[in-house]
């Protein structure tokens, strides 16, 4: 379920730029993970959950923290 704290942009490239570093030295699966600490854009959950599913948006891994403060709890119920 989605993490309730918001991070700065300053913590978002530190976070990215980790995570390139971990792709670059092979570790797919921990950039991956990396990636997906950041707060998925409200914008892109929209697109994932009208053009996908609910579902795969639920259970990607990503941090829906900004989601739910921008659309509700409830927008992320099936």
């Amino acid at each position: 379920m989605p993490q309730a704290q918001t991070m700065t942009l300053d913590e978002k490239f530190s976070i990215l730029h980790r995570a390139i570093e971990l792709e670059k030295s092979g570790d797919l699966e921990g950039s991956d993970h990396l990636v997906k600490t950041v707060p998925l854009p409200p914008y892109m959950a929209k697109v994932i959950k009208e053009k996908v599913s609910l579902d795969v948006l639920l259970n990607g891994g990503w941090n829906l923290s900004e989601v739910e403060a921008e659309f509700g709890h409830s927008w992320l119920v099936k």
